[in-house]
């Protein structure tokens, strides 16, 4: 029977850092939902959706899928909104693909977005004094790099006999 390890030396969930930082995440794409649904009329996804359209013009659908963290089926149907309402149009591409572009009014309402999300940016950065926001960008940067390579361990280790 293999040992058990003493739970006595073990972290708490709440004190772990993947959970400290899912629960700051979800707090922050909490509150951004709440006041992009109040300002603009959109949802999150559609957020996201919006701004990675208008930093990447050669956007497909399913390259917009894979940037946003979302499945084909999830952002088909966030386009297909966004393109009722008037802010995305789709343009036919080689083969079965589509090129998405924002149209007038999605820029518009892009702006104002980007406006409110910068906004939000500096506000949260703004209970950090400059050496913890350099910090801060540093260590985000060397988890995620350690995150990716994980997850593709993981996804080896996974698919291997």
């Amino acid at each position: 029977m293999p040992e058990r390890a003493n739970v006595r030396n073990l972290v708490p969930i709440a004190e772990l850092l993947s959970y400290r930082l899912s629960r700051t995440s979800a707090a922050l794409s909490r509150s951004a939902a709440l006041r992009y649904r109040r300002e603009f009329d959109v949802t999150l996804g559609e957020w996201r959706a919006i701004a990675l359209i208008a930093s990447d013009p050669t956007l497909t659908l399913n390259r917009l899928a894979r940037r946003a963290g979302l499945d084909k089926a999830q952002m088909s149907r966030i386009v297909t909104k966004l393109t009722e309402r008037g802010l995305v149009n789709r343009t036919a591409g080689s083969g079965r693909t589509s090129q998405l572009a924002l149209t007038e009014t999605g820029v518009e309402v892009y702006r104002g977005l980007i406006h409110a999300a910068n906004e939000r940016d500096a506000t949260f950065l703004a209970v950090l004094s400059p050496e913890e926001r350099k910090v801060l960008v540093g260590a985000l940067d060397k988890l995620a790099d350690l995150a990716l390579d994980i997850e593709r361990q993981e996804r080896d280790h996974t698919n291997s006999p």
